[in-house]
């Protein structure tokens, strides 16, 4: 690749060239999107790929007619296509350890899925006693008394000390656990239907164990990384942002400001502003189907979050429920809005400022103002 580059370098004598790919990760893109004398143009794979049926009748996908198809679109639609620009290092440091995370997390969902699935065949009064699974308390009492028969020979001082050790101290949450656990009632003495899930438990829970030391170890790194970065605080002050969804905003806005230049662009290039199609006297709209795989899910989930955190967003979605919007629906309209109010103070290099909000909502009389009124 350095020769290849080298020699490209020579024919051309230092004049920039550029090269359009169907992708914009991976190593090679990684490798490349640093060197000035490159100018990567990532394009859609969907469109080289109906290019393709239109070129090829077979659609039989093959490397030199996709390079000349790229070339071509390269020439042809360059005005269309954006540059992947630099990166800073605290932004390409932070970029992979924040997706790990979350794919960390998803993870540990399924985990703790195929966990209660098999303590509901085993050991079923577990998943009672312990609203949240995905806890060390959990793993740790699972793997020191894996059956209902362990927990009820052992003494109450021991299973009291072992609350304790993790910070279950409160009386009224103490003493009727412990005599839960006592009084329990297995719900089969079967011991071909209790062992074979039995057995299967601390497995799992090991693997649980993990996912959770691995989380909180990219839970530290992210930190660190995160607070070098001089735009982080501009995302640490919007409601419900957090430890865990500012560095995601983060990451999400990307270090171009002048990208976005309007308050519709950002909601589209998140794949969270809906479609509408037109043929003929028919209009329809539906949601994007195509959408950045990191992007979306977390504007939506950061929108979700600041519901418990900002009064106007939770008056907003109540009001997007009332008008007959489906929940997820709801929460992309919120989104769209945060979207457009962190554009602007990304752009501004301004913190979140809610009177602002609140203003703009009183000079355009907007109908988020009786009920903000009565909320307050």
């Amino acid at each position: 690749m350095e020769a290849w580059v080298g020699s490209w370098r020579q024919r051309c004598a230092g004049t920039p060239i550029a090269i359009c790919l169907a992708r914009n990760q991976g190593p090679i893109v990684f490798a490349w999107r640093q060197d000035d004398f490159l100018g990567l143009y990532p394009v859609n794979p969907l469109p080289l790929a109906r290019s393709r049926e239109a070129v090829t009748p077979s659609r039989a996908q093959d490397a030199p007619t996709d390079a000349d198809l790229q070339l071509a679109w390269l020439g042809t639609h360059r005005d269309t296509l954006q540059p992947l620009p630099p990166q800073s290092p605290t932004r390409r440091a932070l970029e992979p350890r924040v997706d790990h995370r979350r794919r960390v997390v998803g993870d540990t969902v399924r985990r703790t899925h195929r966990l209660t699935r098999t303590l509901k065949n085993s050991f079923p009064h577990a998943l009672q006693w312990f609203q949240a699974k995905d806890t060390l308390l959990f793993c740790d009492f699972l793997s020191r008394w894996p059956p209902l028969k362990a927990v009820q020979r052992a003494r109450r001082s021991t299973v009291a000390t072992f609350l304790r050790e993790h910070h279950v101290r409160s009386a009224a949450v103490l003493t009727p656990r412990i005599d839960a656990l006592k009084a329990a009632t297995p719900l089969t003495t079967d011991e071909g239907s209790i062992a074979p899930h039995a057995l299967l438990v601390p497995t799992l829970v090991s693997h649980l164990r993990v996912t959770l030391h691995a989380i909180h170890a990219c839970d530290h790194a992210i930190a660190q990384r995160a607070q070098r970065h001089p735009a982080f605080p501009l995302c640490q002050t919007r409601p419900g942002a957090g430890p865990v969804f500012a560095p995601r905003l983060l990451v999400a806005c990307g270090e171009q400001r002048e990208r976005s230049a309007s308050a519709a662009a950002l909601p589209q290039c998140a794949g969270i502003a809906p479609v509408t199609e037109r043929s003929g006297q028919q209009s329809w709209v539906h949601w994007r189907f195509q959408g950045p795989p990191f992007r979306r899910p977390t504007c939506v989930a950061w929108a979700a979050e600041s519901i418990r955190h900002a009064c106007w967003a939770r008056i907003y979605d109540q009001q997007q429920r009332d008008q007959g919007q489906a929940p997820q629906a709801a929460v992309r309209a919120l989104a769209c809005k945060w979207l457009r109010m962190l554009l602007r103070g990304w752009q501004d290099r301004t913190p979140d400022n809610a009177s602002v909000y609140l203003n703009a909502l009183h000079r355009r009389g907007s109908a988020l103002l009786p009920n903000l009124t009565q909320a307050s």
